[in-house]
């Protein structure tokens, strides 16, 4: 590092460079490429993007459309493409390296050639050790002995282009597209430098195709480690749980100092800027902007983090919306681990001092390991009880839990567990971005456990039908109705035998003096307002269950009172203005009804 202070002018041209960077990303794509071609130096421009930034912008343009950004770009950003692009795991895809170096080579021709046969010639001659038959011409042998797909621009080294299977996109024909390409670079690279083209076409035919994948996937993944893409069996590490106590007795983060000169540091932006400030990482990070140093370097790490998450979940990351949910999914299991931490620590200091204080203090690895610890928490809770619940001993499927529950349960029995979230956000499903969104999944985790042990604790056995579904709210509001109207009550226990749900059903006829006394409806069947259930109601719901279960009623209150309290409230909104006489069973899904004999 130059500890010599940087010349001024030189010191603002970097950081005006640095805030054009940032105008640049928050325009559309069209826009942001003619602001850069507009610009009176685009080259010193283009050449400030961090790697990172540069190749989702490219992305963003669209490869075919960017090619006057790959005209202008360093040489560092066009091989962190290829190193991006050409890779599947640790072996060469021949395809998108014929699409990647046809795009440079047709951006800017005399300077990618001379890029490929001075910098990049082992690349060039693995790819076309892939590519080409090469023929050396004896000198009495005649060149009609070697067949007419051969072609030479010496009459010495004859090369064919051979027809090979594709593994590309369906937009490139890559057949016809990888024939013209590989004429246009033979004879581009035979015009620069004749005896070094002829050099790279001996040594293609002796390559050592595993030697050269193993060195130069060692290469790529070294230049890739410094850009936070470690080797999988690393990055995995970050799904590693935390505990918040175990962070007092981590190593601290080591701050880097200050660069004497004040040159500011490459701040990938696309990741940083999409951090918001929905979440405390986001706010806590806000609180230190007041420090630039310390404020990039933040950033930094946070977009390493980011492209570790990329690696370790194996995704291919090029477009805004993807890498959107990278960064949201690395924003709030760093918040989750902030709330945890502060939690068990004593504290006088505001959430966003304390949150400040520990992003200074810890790495961001750390307080996300912890994050997604408490994600992880739930999910082996969720799988510890399934695996010894009454509704997997009955055999019952996931959706006897209805939809809300269901989608609870599939959130968290899944590789990775997500929050679910119902469509509140636009989503089915997201990542947990906050402790709040823990505690309401535990919430309802325990809930669904109470329930299922208090089924146990009734000493039902149930044979699943496919013809007849139904719920754990059909199952538990029909046995009630059953009840209260002295019906038989189908003790499957006393024979072993396993309870079918049409002996359950209660015909239609039968259900409506019980929906009438449900609501209070007396003699009146009309209803102009939603009815509600009656306390009187309730209370002989709970007294039938504490009498068919064998636990108390305070503890039936104590642990299920919230749920049925919300069952009851759903009961009120779906059938509150239904009059008794136009009750159909096919639009019945809270009890188990059938249709009048």
């Amino acid at each position: 590092m130059n500890d010599h202070p940087i010349n001024p002018k030189i010191l603002s041209r970097l950081k005006t460079l640095q805030l054009q960077r940032k105008e640049i990303l928050s325009l559309p794509a069209a826009d942001a490429l003619n602001r850069i071609i507009d610009r009176e130096q685009p080259a010193a421009l283009v050449h400030s993007f961090p790697e990172e930034d540069f190749y989702f912008l490219v992305h963003d343009i669209g490869p075919d459309d960017a090619l006057p950004l790959l005209a202008l770009a360093s040489d560092r950003q066009c091989e962190y493409l290829l190193d991006m692009e050409t890779w599947d795991r640790d072996r060469v895809n021949i395809d998108r390296t014929t699409i990647w170096m046809d795009l440079m080579l047709r951006s800017d021709p005399r300077r990618f050639v001379k890029w490929f046969m001075e910098q990049q010639f082992e690349r060039l001659e693995f790819y076309l050790f892939k590519t080409i038959e090469l023929r050396i011409r004896e000198h009495d042998q005649d060149p009609a002995d070697l067949g007419d797909d051969f072609f030479t621009y010496d009459d010495k080294y004859y090369i064919r282009i051979p027809d090979r299977p594709s593994t590309a996109e369906e937009e490139y024909p890559l057949q016809e597209h990888r024939a013209l390409f590989l004429s246009a670079l033979l004879k581009q690279l035979s015009a620069y430098d004749h005896i070094r083209f002829q050099q790279i076409l001996l040594e293609s035919a002796t390559v050592t195709p595993a030697e050269y994948e193993e060195e130069a996937f060692r290469l790529c993944s070294v230049r890739l480690a410094e850009k936070g893409f470690l080797p999988f069996d690393e990055a995995i590490g970050i799904y590693q749980p935390l505990n918040p106590a175990e962070l007092k007795h981590r190593d601290h983060k080591v701050m880097a100092d200050k660069k004497a000169d004040g040159r500011p540091l490459p701040v990938p932006l696309y990741s940083s800027t999409m951090i918001g400030t929905g979440t405390l990482f986001a706010r806590s990070l806000e609180t230190m902007k007041y420090d630039t140093e310390l404020y990039s370097q933040l950033q930094v790490e946070f977009a390493g983090l980011g492209n570790r998450i990329i690696t370790a979940d194996k995704k291919i990351i090029r477009e805004r919306d993807q890498l959107k949910n990278i960064v949201r999914k690395a924003c709030g299991y760093i918040s989750i681990g902030l709330e945890q931490t502060i939690k068990n620590r004593s504290h006088g200091q505001s959430p966003l001092e304390m949150g400040a204080a520990l992003l200074k203090q810890y790495p961001l690895t750390d307080l996300f390991r912890i994050g997604y610890g408490s994600a992880l928490k739930l999910k082996w809770m969720a799988g510890k009880w399934q695996t010894n619940s009454w509704f997997a001993r009955q055999g019952l499927p996931l959706a006897f839990w209805d939809e809300r529950w269901l989608g609870t349960i599939g959130g968290l029995l899944i590789k990775k567990p997500v929050f679910f979230d119902n469509e509140k956000t636009g989503k089915l499903y997201r990542e947990f971005t906050s402790l709040g969104d823990i505690q309401a999944t535990r919430a309802k985790l325990d809930q669904i456990m109470a329930m299922d042990y208090l089924f146990d604790h009734m000493d039902l056995l149930i044979k699943p039908s496919k013809r007849h579904f139904f719920t754990y709210k059909a199952l538990l509001l029909t046995l009630w109705t059953r009840n209260f109207l002295n019906l038989p009550e189908p003790d499957s226990n006393a024979v072993k035998i396993p309870l079918k749900v049409k002996n359950l059903a209660v015909d239609v006829n039968q259900f409506r003096p019980f929906f009438k006394a449900l609501f209070n409806r007396g003699t009146n069947d009309k209803s102009f307002e939603t009815d509600k259930i009656s306390n009187e109601m309730k209370e002989l719901f709970i007294q039938w269950i504490a009498k068919k279960s064998g636990l108390a009623e305070h503890k039936i209150v104590q642990d299920m009172g919230q749920t049925f309290e919300e069952l009851f409230n759903e009961l009120e909104a779906e059938y509150g203005q239904v009059a008794a006489g136009d009750l159909n069973p096919r639009y019945i899904n809270h009890f188990i009804i059938s249709s009048a004999s």
